[in-house]
């Protein structure tokens, strides 16, 4: 007798052999490349040079792609971003006046996870070889198929032994540097966060970002689980627009259109007791996801159900990103007031900061007023030795889990967000970290005596265990108002642009993920021949103030 499970994905995989039949039925006639995925019958994945060599192939074809380079990887790569374009766009100022949106979709930030490496190569081919060249009349559509060039090239069949193919072997999580990716969103370590960030978000300004992954955890019938830009420092509006609106559409396109079930990205928050509820993950904007929030762009995460077989994540993967694209191109014109309402608040906070305007410091995640319903296998649970988890061992059963949602995560403690900030401290790093975030930072011309807050520290404490290659730092220290000589040279970071929220998080001190967190100030913090703690070298300016001052390029 055939288990439920199986069952299942036999019709999974019939939905998805109807809908991939419909889409090729209206591409060209000739014979169509094919990614290693479907040239081995989803038994492998591709390798760098077969990536470049399927662009090749479609540029071959087709006069609407262009191979841009994202950033040289730490051994040497040159990780390929693809412009889908009719026509391409001459340069990103000329999109101001066609009215097309820009949507940019990335994969293989971690290497183990390729399902939406061969996916997203599938949907440029079936976009650019297409007769009627879906989405383009309103859509830039860019694609990073394979973020981590580096990680990639380590494939072997040890990695990730826990999900179900391709039985040839993933590549690994980490970069060239050893590094996790999806936590390099504030500290900008990498060659290909700074790549992101340069050559798509400032470049480029996509008004959303997709971010491809695979699970790791609970056990359900989803294949595709998804979230959103989660952190509350961000723009409310962003925040409300996709977790109330745009992602239950597309999760219905979804399951409607594409034959593919979906739910929001979590676990259950205590496996032995379901009801308790599913939560989804962190906010912090290390990952990536959020770190698009705190700069008014949308993002969704996609997170692939590790469980499912091979060919049914990368279909999962392929199928999400069509309908994502389905709803962009349908709602464009409210996408973009969305996106220009957000930089608009954002700025004008900034000029003139009142005293309920708030950074956040502490957060609290709340339920959903709608609860999520779970397709789960009910697991059996083995007690561990002393000392030791619980081994969970997911079983054949299914049981449908009708539960809140833990995804809505609320400033819970705050400090008044001030007009601008003032480094006193000439440090280059410091001052690069920021230019290179796309921060508009400027600097004094003249001296100025100014009523500020600093920061004076009581405490400061580094994590025990390094991560990332830090320290993690968390400090304790109280405000207060002072009058200070700021000389010429001082640099300023205004609050009132659009990246203001990043400003913030960035540069206060309390920040669960700013600079000081991340080590940027250390040398500032503690002198080298004393154990007494200094005062943050960076200032509050809380009220509107007019300074004589320039940019700093």
């Amino acid at each position: 007798m055939r288990s439920p499970k199986n069952i299942l994905i036999a019709m999974m995989a019939a939905l998805l052999v109807i809908s991939s039949l419909s889409l090729f039925c209206s591409l060209t006639a000739q014979e169509l490349p094919l990614t290693v995925a479907e040239k081995s019958n989803f038994t492998a994945t591709s390798r760098y040079a077969d990536v470049m060599s399927f662009i090749s192939e479609l540029q071959r074809r087709s006069p609407h792609l262009r191979l841009e380079t994202l950033c040289l990887s730490t051994e040497g790569r040159a990780v390929p971003l693809l412009v889908i374009g009719r026509p391409l766009p001459a340069s990103p100022a000329s999109l101001r006046r066609d009215g097309r949106g820009v949507i940019y979709i990335q994969a293989n930030i971690h290497a183990g996870e390729v399902e939406g490496k061969e996916a997203s190569l599938m949907l440029a081919r079936d976009i650019l070889l297409s007769r009627d060249f879906p989405y383009l009349d309103r859509l830039v559509i860019l694609i990073a198929p394979i973020f981590n060039a580096d990680g990639n090239e380590k494939i072997s069949p040890a990695n990730r032994p826990h999900q179900p193919g391709p039985k040839e072997g993933v590549g690994v999580r980490h970069n060239g540097q050893n590094l996790d990716l999806n936590r390099d969103g504030m500290k900008l370590e990498s060659p290909e966060l700074r790549g992101l960030v340069e050559n798509v978000l400032i470049r480029w300004d996509p008004v959303l970002l997709v971010d491809c992954h695979t699970t790791n955890g609970s056990s359900h019938q989803e294949v595709v689980t998804y979230s959103w830009g989660l952190n509350p420092n961000g723009d409310s509006g962003i925040v409300a627009y996709q977790r109330d609106k745009m992602m239950p559409e597309i999760e219905s396109v979804l399951e409607k259109k594409y034959g593919t079930p979906a739910v929001g990205y979590g676990g259950f928050r205590d496996f032995r007791a379901p009801e308790k509820g599913w939560q989804t993950m962190d906010p912090q904007p290390r990952y990536v996801t959020n770190y698009i929030g705190l700069r008014n762009r949308l993002s969704i995460l996609d997170e692939n159900y590790v469980y499912a077989d091979y060919k049914a994540r990368v279909m999962g993967n392929y199928h999400f990103l069509r309908a994502i694209l389905d709803f962009c191109w349908a709602h464009l014109e409210e996408i973009n007031k969305v996106v220009a309402e957000a930089d608009r608040k954002t700025v004008l906070k900034g000029l003139n900061p009142s005293e309920k305007d708030l950074f956040y410091i502490e957060f609290e995640v709340r339920p959903l007023e709608k609860p999520v319903t779970v397709h789960a296998y009910e697991v059996e649970v083995t007690q561990a030795a002393e000392g030791q988890r619980p081994q969970v061992r997911p079983t054949e059963r299914i049981k449908a889990q009708t539960v809140p949602y833990y995804s809505d995560w609320i400033g819970k403690k705050g400090v008044r967000f001030p007009f601008a900030y003032l480094l006193a401290v000439p440090d280059p790093d410091i001052v690069q970290k920021l230019l290179q975030h796309g921060l508009l930072v400027e600097k004094l011309t003249q001296p100025a005596t100014l009523e500020v807050e600093s920061f004076s520290l009581k405490e400061i404490k580094a994590s025990e265990r390094p991560y990332q290659g830090h320290r993690l730092n968390k400090v304790k220290g109280e405000y207060a108002a002072v009058k200070r000589e700021f000389a010429a040279g001082t640099f300023i970071i205004p609050t009132g642009q659009p990246l203001g929220n990043l400003a913030a998080y960035l540069l206060e001190p309390e920040s669960d993920d700013g600079l000081i967190v991340w080590n940027f100030f250390d040398r500032h913090l503690v002198p080298q021949w004393s154990r007494e703690l200094q005062v943050y070298p960076v200032y509050r300016l809380l009220t509107p103030t007019n300074l004589t001052k320039e940019i700093v390029k």
